[in-house]
């Protein structure tokens, strides 16, 4: 968003720091991505001093403790682990949680401390234990439980019905490539359309099937994917569906693609801005539902076209993950949005 309205060399210098701290705040990191976090947040401590107070000693106040913190961080994810578990919001959310539990009012930071401690003991018996934890997440009514965290919710359409042409020669593609081309042939092009996917992350991948008819909605179709250890590529899905061959069943989804990022960018930002064109009819694929690995916003890219503005810039769009998925999931938190869902 900064682009085109920083100039270039402070913003470079802000994109270091954000990628940096993003790759720390991960669930799970590798120790390439901490070297990789390490290198980017030392350059961008560095660059501080020099974009800023010119490493004089007489501005030194101007330089807050945490720009010389950040260089740490990657040291010390290594030794504590990832900071997303012992975080500022993470501490001000088990506050607040601790908060609400107090009912001694006379005495409230003596039932605050007790209640603190049996959270510990219950914490540390489940650790031991995993089988002691209670199951919360119910499977919904007519929903399908695929496994490995991943559950096919409604809505579902009320019978099978016939698909677009671009629809059919992506899913005749994806059959011929699966099971080969007899299958593809036989294939008939209809399908019972799904609204909904559950991802482990906690997160609802919807469908423009179900959203394309609501208003004032916040979109929640686009998602990340990344397949055999391929790319990481985003789409928007359309529906998902369950394809049946000789017997066996495939829960995948028919999804719009969109274009790679532009690399330019993409590189000037350390990987933080990623844009990129709507592909829309003509990029329409099947995928396995997974594959899906997030839940992503997709937004309208107005700031490209001050780069470029030769048609790459009509139907851009640029990504937005949610910061850290993993904290949701670790309290225990389903998506909010579906209070909506029929």
């Amino acid at each position: 968003m900064l682009y085109g309205i920083l100039p270039q060399k402070y913003y470079v210098h802000y994109c270091k720091g954000v990628r940096g701290v993003r790759l720390l705040l991960q669930d799970e990191i590798t120790p390439a991505e901490l070297i990789e976090a390490h290198v980017f947040i030392s350059q961008f401590s560095d660059e501080f001093e020099l974009l800023y107070v010119q490493r004089r000693a007489d501005r030194l106040h101007f330089v807050r403790p945490i720009i010389h913190t950040l260089s740490h961080m990657a040291g010390e994810t290594a030794r504590k682990g990832p900071g997303n578990i012992y975080s500022q919001w993470a501490m001000e959310r088990t506050i607040g949680n601790l908060g609400q539990e107090i009912w001694q009012h006379s005495n409230p930071y003596a039932n605050l401390s007790e209640c603190a401690l049996q959270r510990c003991q219950v914490n540390a018996l489940m650790a031991v234990i995993p089988e002691l934890a209670p199951k919360h997440d119910k499977l919904p009514r007519g929903a399908i439980d695929l496994g490995d965290g991943f559950r096919l919710l409604g809505a579902q359409d009320s019978c099978s019905r016939s698909v677009r042409p671009c629809e059919e020669a992506a899913i005749r593609t994806y059959i011929e490539e699966e099971f080969g081309d007899d299958a593809a042939e036989a294939w008939y092009p209809s399908v019972v359309r799904w609204a909904r996917a559950r991802l482990p992350t906690g997160q609802t991948a919807r469908s423009f099937w179900k959203e394309e008819h609501k208003i004032d909605l916040r979109t929640s179709r686009a998602i990340k994917i990344q397949a055999d250890d391929g790319p990481i590529k985003i789409a928007e899905v359309l529906y998902f569906f369950i394809l049946t061959i000789d017997d066996e069943l495939r829960y995948v989804a028919v999804a719009s693609f969109y274009g790679p990022p532009d690399p330019y960018l993409h590189n000037l930002s350390s990987k933080t801005y990623w844009s990129s064109q709507h592909l829309r009819d003509t990029g329409i694929r099947v995928v396995n539902i997974k594959d899906i690995l997030a839940v992503v916003m997709m937004g309208i890219d107005d700031q490209y076209a001050l780069y470029r503005s030769d048609g790459s810039e009509v139907d851009r769009w640029f990504l937005k993950e949610q910061f850290s998925l993993p904290q949701a999931d670790s309290t225990g938190s389903e998506d909010p949005m579906d209070v909506y869902d029929d």
